[in-house]
């Protein structure tokens, strides 16, 4: 393939650091969107997570709005919304309302998974029945932001005509089969779930069908990274990620020792996690980029979009600012 300047964007965690509050993380936020608008990326996505207690973007929508309204051009967006914890219509109408408060600035990432655990997913007061709807609900959103609602006499407002772009989240091959199937762009979860990013970006590829909205297929994926002038650093700041996680997954609420933690990463159970992490680029700011002119060949991607590692805030904000595209492009090879 002829090298090419791929477009990159971030993948905001919010992830509320073991001293920080939510405001402090919320703040930090801002202050990562401000300086991404400069730094020349094309969009921010936000995640919508509930009963975590590292995760702050519980509720995508109000997040986007706060930052849309401390930022003046660049595009921000769930990535994703989880709609079988949602009614269509009233997605269709918060995004509505944001597309009209900040025209051309919006997009909506959709995903199938409930964001959480199965009690949480009660206290949603959602079903497994909501989740088997997915395909349908995508129709039905995407025809409220439209022109001509699916549901007689039920228009959303703010919402139609706003077209607001549409985008499947997935990690698997269903989402792939369903992007193609609809003329979706595809996003891929290849920051934490990689296993089947190749076979699903073929079958997307393959299998799609031009639409309305899109006459070719786009992919945009996901990568991890940490960036930072001492390679030492990044490493280490890797492993502390690890840790966190460990307690994230296996803790029920306990928070291990680095001992603990190490001894668990070592057992089968902890190397899931280094394989959650099989699409991280760590190192110095040249080779993480050499690493992602890799990553975006090896994913046949169209995009990437960069989730930082780090826990520490200066090397979380500094990896972008390392990769910002206003100074290396990321070449497609």
């Amino acid at each position: 393939m002829t090298p090419s300047n791929l477009p990159l964007s971030i993948l905001d965690l919010a992830q509320i650091g073991r001293d920080e509050t939510a405001a402090q993380s919320l703040s930090a936020s801002v202050d990562l969107a401000q300086n991404a608008e400069k730094w020349g990326y094309r969009r921010i996505w936000y995640a919508e997570h509930h009963n975590m207690s590292a995760i702050a973007s519980s509720a995508p929508a109000v997040l986007i709005a706060h930052i849309a309204a401390h930022t003046s051009t660049i595009r921000l967006g769930a990535g994703g919304v989880m709609l079988p914890n949602h009614s269509p219509l009233t997605i269709a109408e918060q995004f509505g309302t944001l597309a009209e408060l900040h025209p051309g600035r919006i997009d909506l990432g959709l995903g199938r998974a409930p964001g959480s655990d199965q009690q949480t997913f009660a206290a949603l007061r959602r079903t497994h029945a909501s989740a088997e709807r997915f395909p349908h609900d995508v129709l039905e959103l995407q025809a409220f932001l439209g022109d001509e609602s699916r549901i007689e006499g039920v228009r959303a407002t703010p919402g139609a005509g706003t077209h607001v772009p549409l985008y499947i989240l997935g990690s698997s091959l269903f989402g792939a089969q369903l992007a193609a199937a609809l003329g979706l762009p595809y996003a891929f979860a290849s920051h934490f779930a990689p296993q089947a990013l190749t076979e699903a970006v073929a079958l997307y590829r393959r299998e799609f069908r031009p639409s309305e909205v899109l006459a070719e297929p786009y992919v945009i994926a996901g990568v991890g990274a940490i960036a930072d002038e001492d390679a030492d650093r990044a490493q280490a700041q890797l492993q502390i990620a690890k840790r966190q996680r460990v307690s994230l997954l296996y803790g029920r609420g306990r928070t291990f020792t680095d001992e603990e933690a190490d001894a668990i990463l070592s057992m089968p159970q902890g190397r899931q996690i280094d394989e959650m992490l099989t699409y991280s680029g760590v190192g110095t700011p040249g080779e993480v980029r050499d690493y992602l002119s890799w990553f975006a060949g090896h994913a046949d991607a169209d995009e990437l979009i960069v989730a930082s590692l780090a826990p520490d805030r200066d090397v979380w904000l500094g990896t972008f600012g390392h990769l910002a595209p206003v100074n290396s492009p990321v070449a497609a090879g």
